[in-house]
């Protein structure tokens, strides 16, 4: 299959909004590979060119040249991939991650946050990141192991849902903010739109789960994606895949909600994968499935539901 590459530039970037009537940057056929340059960051988010930080030209004409919608993210695509229609699912290999500067940022704002009545006052920090290393070093000395992933990615929403902030997630993935969804994983989207259009940005480093102050550590990255269309599958929410596990999701503003989606899904998949009752999966699922709380801070709050495939029953 073929190997495409899709540079981030004016062109080919949407700033902080999902909209499904935007026309492809790029088509590639079910099957092939496709690396795609990301950015991460508003104005106000960039160091002084003093700090001895690599900043990105094609961030600066983006920051000059796009059209800002309502929500901070940076997205690069879409990608029109042959043959989706709404109603199939498009299925994400992430092949690999990448850095792409030498450094992040973190974030606190007035009235946003899962504590915006303890911490009222703003707060931007960046962070030296070491790609040879793997390590990002904290304001206070401490060095963290980094686990780079795309914090918002996925397809195209309906068109009848007009434009959406790139804040929230929702059943065609954006903002999801999972932790989990590192290279090589595989991720599973319900399409919407011919195409599916895919998009990725919003790097992370780092991130607990929570994202509990607003942001991660943020930063540019590169990925590599395998994009396959998958006639033989139904979701209504994004589901993911490790080597070891399986990973279901839920968005809603309410967290309580939020763990209902995830684990309806989680039930559907573990009867998808064995012969057991919607009432021996939820069984199976109270002793075995592990419910975290992806994020607290996007609007819509996450909550991903995880498996560990050894603990799903044999036929």
């Amino acid at each position: 299959m073929a190997h495409h590459h899709l540079k981030a530039s004016p062109e080919t970037v949407q700033w902080g909004l999902w909209d499904g009537t935007i026309p492809p940057a790029l088509t590639v056929a079910s099957g092939d590979t496709v690396t795609i340059d990301t950015l991460s960051g508003e104005p106000n988010d960039m160091p002084d060119a003093a700090a001895g930080f690599d900043i990105l030209p094609e961030h600066t004409a983006v920051h000059a040249w796009c059209h800002r919608g309502p929500g901070p993210h940076l997205m690069t695509g879409p990608v029109f991939v042959q043959g989706a229609e709404r109603g199939d699912v498009l299925e994400v290999r992430i092949k690999s991650i990448d850095f792409r500067q030498n450094w992040g940022w973190n974030i606190q704002l007035p009235l946003l946050g899962t504590l915006p009545e303890d911490f009222p006052e703003a707060r931007r920090i960046h962070v030296p990141l070491d790609a040879a290393r793997g390590v990002v070093r904290m304001p206070w000395g401490q060095e963290l192991a980094t686990s780079p992933f795309f914090g918002n990615f996925g397809v195209a929403p309906p068109p009848s849902w007009g434009r959406l902030s790139s804040k929230e997630p929702r059943a065609f993935g954006g903002n999801m903010d999972n932790k989990e969804l590192l290279a090589g994983t595989t991720v599973y989207f319900p399409v919407f739109t011919e195409g599916a259009l895919f998009s990725a940005g919003d790097g992370h480093a780092l991130q607990g789960d929570g994202e509990v102050c607003l942001t991660a550590i943020e930063t540019a990255l590169t990925g590599t994606f395998e994009l396959v269309v998958r006639k033989d599958m139904k979701l209504t929410l994004p589901r993911a895949e490790s080597d070891t596990a399986w990973i279901t999701m839920g968005f809603d503003e309410d967290l309580d909600d939020a763990v209902k989606h995830a684990l309806r899904d989680m039930i559907k998949l573990i009867q998808e994968k064995t012969n057991l009752s919607a009432q021996d999966a939820y069984t199976l699922s109270s002793i075995a499935v592990d419910l975290r709380v992806t994020q607290t801070v996007d609007g819509n709050k996450g909550i991903h539901c995880v498996i560990d495939k050894s603990k799903l029953p044999t036929a």
